[in-house]
């Protein structure tokens, strides 16, 4: 099957059609997993749920107190002071 490359700003788009993704099981997923192999480009089912473990990690980062914000205070606390 011959497909279309299209431009999309610095990207590109190959439409997939419905058929060949539901002979590969990835009609009803919403991500997957890209590779480059040899001079193919393949897609596979991704073998674990997008964010698996972030929630118990974050736990464990919150247990353990070290705890501490990575970007700083927000800039906006004194937002209420502006008159718009």
């Amino acid at each position: 099957m011959l497909i279309s490359i299209r431009s999309i700003g610095h990207s590109k788009l190959v439409v997939i059609p419905q058929k060949i993704l539901a002979q590969a099981g990835l009609d009803g997923e919403t991500i997957a997993v890209m590779t480059v192999e040899g001079s193919g480009i393949v897609l596979r089912k991704s073998e674990k749920p997008v964010r698996e473990g972030w929630a118990a990690a974050a736990q464990a980062v919150a247990a353990s107190g070290e705890a501490t914000l990575v970007m700083g205070a927000f800039g906006n606390l004194d937002d209420e002071a502006l008159q718009w």
